[in-house]
């Protein structure tokens, strides 16, 4: 008898809008691909263009770079990397190939483990919120009107926005794991079926002489 791992029986073939995983999985790396590809546009224009994102001490209150050159390379590197995997898991999952779905359920599983670390860092040191609030320049939109929340308010509001952040980013990954486990298995039952055939149409052509009768 073959010998399954547990975690191998509990996955669901349909997820959101009741489409199926490997449908939902397509999309969700067609979306990641659009928003990297968005995101490098706008870094392209910003190297090609730095005085367009650099602000004057009249719109902030003091002299504020968005971004050096050296950390507009890095920016670039990591979007043309997040297209390179969003472009796999895409691939991957419309030709059923469950390998190439793995960078991208990786960077899902890193991504929702530094949203934690957030999570964690506001409920240990709930103070750092309003210390980061004060560093925002003056003229920042809604600076006051978060200064003047309850601090204990502040906390709780942003904990549940990471919370419901947090739950979203988990049920994604739940989906990019049920479509790999359910690719993974579709491509085990065709070996299967293709061996199992293979051997009846062997035994089939086999004659008698074949077993010494």
């Amino acid at each position: 008898m073959k010998m399954v791992a547990p975690w191998t029986r509990f996955y669901s073939n349909s997820c959101c809008l009741c489409c199926h995983v490997r449908t939902g999985t397509i999309l969700l790396g067609v979306w990641y691909l659009i928003i990297n590809a968005v995101v490098l546009l706008i870094l392209l224009s910003a190297l090609a263009d730095p005085d367009q994102y650099h602000f004057s001490s009249s719109e902030l209150g003091g002299d504020f770079e968005f971004m050096d050159d050296a950390n507009m390379y890095i920016a670039i590197a990591i979007s043309l990397l997040m297209i390179l995997i969003c472009a796999m898991a895409t691939y991957g999952a419309y030709k059923q190939r469950a390998a190439w779905i793995i960078p991208f359920f990786c960077y899902q599983i890193f991504d929702f483990a530094l949203n934690t670390l957030v999570a964690i860092t506001v409920l240990v040191y709930p103070n750092s919120i309003q210390e980061y609030i004060r560093q925002l320049p003056p003229n920042f939109p809604y600076r006051d009107d978060v200064m003047s929340v309850n601090p204990t308010c502040l906390v709780l509001i942003i904990l549940l926005f990471i919370s419901i952040i947090l739950t979203f980013k988990g049920y994604l990954i739940s989906c990019v794991w049920n479509c790999y486990w359910y690719i993974n298995g579709r491509n085990s039952s065709d070996v299967l079926v293709y061996v199992t055939s293979n051997d009846t149409t062997v035994a089939g052509a086999c004659s008698p002489s074949c077993w010494g009768g």
